[in-house]
């Protein structure tokens, strides 16, 4: 079996177990949950909807929690010669499924086993019940749904991401100005600002850079659910919450259920924050950046929330410091992942560059993992063993095409003295990290010669 389908086989297991494999939950919780799951229809990496198996969705836990990714991926079949159904079989089973809508396929095979005595194969029956219009997402109205509540009762529970488009800003490689936009994650229990970073490019790569520096520095979510655009709909980030443990989820289409949290939080972000950056005059990406990392630290994540009555900050640090994941792991979650036929003369392509590899694997198909920031240290795996390190023989690009180079900052000349609100939430976020907190009191601002009186607003 080819190593890509493998590793699509195994993303789509743990997409199905993903919400079981936690260990917070109890053999009593994680029960009810294989059950739930076992209830709701899956589209398998052919493109074929199925139901899968309590006892298929058991094993698939215990093997995953057992020896993880690796563990879900398919072994080379051994059928056992079971009998051939008939049609009069197939035609029982088709009753069976109209007079109880909510028996599964695994069900249905083992009441015609005890009453006709014939061993017929779960996956035959169940491709025959949805050829004849009886699966169960055709004839349940409201079937049952494994991720029904959305209210984290912990932090890191659940993570919302989401991109809010912004306004043009001028770019150092271009003669113009490009469009910003913003890569943000909230922690839904606390409401805390996450992470968030204006990027120039809308794409798989820039949303991940922003989902690793949030979990180096807050922690592992459990959930991380997002919208269906394009930088969350990729396989590489499936890669990476199957490498963590994270339960990946999208909002449905058009039935964007549970994300008001985040639309508030983008408007206050417009009210707030843009307006202000705009009226200041925005001169780089990096100056963007700076200011909106100095105004989410100052502003976003200390004020208190009128639903939670607490800051965000406060909220998410009431349980005590959180536990950071290993960097090995990290290193590993993100590494981008592909397959390629090793040529006859022992190279293998990777975005126009050529490297070399073992002689032994001429012919064979293998699978490269590499940081997309660093195209010269490839790593050739097969079966799930690192069995060399691909040497470079003509590199043409060191990174990714999605990674950009660095934003250069541009200047412009603001005319006339005027209250910059982000130039002293900048100002108090660098005093805050060095020797503490800044006193307003003392700021004399350009063009006005008084003290500000306590209380005043600027």
């Amino acid at each position: 079996m080819p190593e890509d389908h493998k590793e699509r086989v195994a993303l789509f297991r743990y997409s199905v177990v993903s919400e079981a494999v936690s260990d917070r939950l109890s053999p009593a919780e994680r029960g009810l949950v294989v059950r739930a799951l076992a209830t709701r229809p899956w589209v398998t990496p052919d493109g074929d909807e199925r139901f899968i198996s309590r006892t298929t969705i058991d094993r698939w836990v215990a093997a995953y929690r057992r020896d993880g990714l690796r563990a879900l991926e398919p072994e080379a079949r051994s059928d056992k010669g079971r009998g051939r159904a008939n049609p009069e079989l197939m035609a029982e089973a088709v009753r069976l499924r109209r007079q109880v809508p909510a028996r599964s396929a695994a069900q249905i095979v083992e009441i015609i086993a005890r009453a006709h005595g014939v061993q017929l194969a779960e996956r035959t029956v169940r491709e025959h019940l949805s050829r004849s219009g009886v699966s169960r997402a055709a004839i349940s109205a409201d079937p049952v749904k494994a991720f029904g509540r959305y209210e984290a009762s912990r932090r890191n529970e659940i993570w919302i991401g989401d991109v809010l488009i912004g306004p043009f800003v001028p770019h150092p490689r271009l003669p113009g100005s490009k469009r910003a936009k913003l890569f943000v994650l909230v922690d839904d229990y606390s409401r805390l600002l996450v992470a968030g970073r204006w990027m120039t490019e809308e794409n798989t790569r820039a949303g991940q850079e922003v989902l690793r520096s949030a979990i180096c520095r807050r922690g592992v979510p459990e959930h991380a659910y997002f919208d269906n655009g394009a930088p969350y709909r990729s396989s590489q980030l499936e890669r990476t919450c199957a490498v963590l443990g994270v339960h990946l989820v999208h909002s449905k289409p058009y039935t964007p259920m549970g994300r008001g949290k985040q639309e508030r939080l983008n408007r206050y972000i417009r009210e707030r924050f843009l307006t202000e950056a705009e009226a200041a005059g925005i001169k780089s990406f990096e100056q963007l950046n700076d200011d909106f990392s100095a105004w989410a630290e100052q502003v976003a994540n200390t004020r208190v929330h009128a639903e939670t009555k607490k800051a965000p900050i406060t909220r998410f640090l009431e349980a005590g410091p959180v536990e950071l994941p290993d960097a090995q792991l990290v290193r590993e979650a993100f590494r981008w992942s592909v397959t390629r036929r090793v040529t006859k003369t022992a190279t293998v392509s990777l975005y126009a560059n050529r490297y070399e590899v073992d002689p032994g694997l001429i012919g064979r198909n293998v699978e490269l993992r590499f940081d997309p920031e660093d195209l010269t240290v490839i790593d050739v795996v097969t079966n799930g063993v690192t069995i060399c390190q691909a040497a470079p023989f003509k590199i043409g690009r060191h990174v990714h095409p999605s990674v950009s180079k660095e934003e250069e900052p541009t200047a412009t000349e603001q005319d006339g003295p005027r209250i910059d609100y982000l130039g002293l939430v900048k100002m108090a976020d660098d005093e805050a990290k060095g020797s503490g907190r800044i006193d307003f009191k003392d700021i004399r601002l350009p063009g006005f010669e008084g003290d500000i009186e306590q209380g005043e607003v600027l």
